[in-house]
């Protein structure tokens, strides 16, 4: 339930608010730990930018600090069957 705010997570699941925060707070720092972290987080080199972006005064300037946040953040998902026709052409 991706975009959501934690009221309408909470409405979904049947649980508080806080009940909502609490297990969110917990998930990300699971996620931040060194098993999780250090096993499917790699940051890149420093001259590991792509020619495009690079080579192009107009897009440089805004991502010469940027991490490759926008092409190497994927998580791999999978839906049950039954689930899939829901999300089609979803963002």
């Amino acid at each position: 339930i991706m975009g959501l705010s934690i009221r309408h997570v909470g409405e979904r699941f049947q649980q508080s608010n806080e009940t909502v925060s609490r297990y969110f707070h917990k998930i990300l720092f699971i996620f931040s730990l060194s098993p999780f972290y250090s096993t499917f987080v790699w940051l890149p080199a420093a001259n590991d930018v792509q020619e495009k972006i690079m080579g192009n005064s107009r897009f440089h300037p805004y991502f010469k600090d940027a991490i490759r946040a926008i092409d190497g953040s994927h998580i791999r998902a999978a839906l049950a069957v039954e689930d899939c026709p829901a999300y089609h052409n979803r963002k």
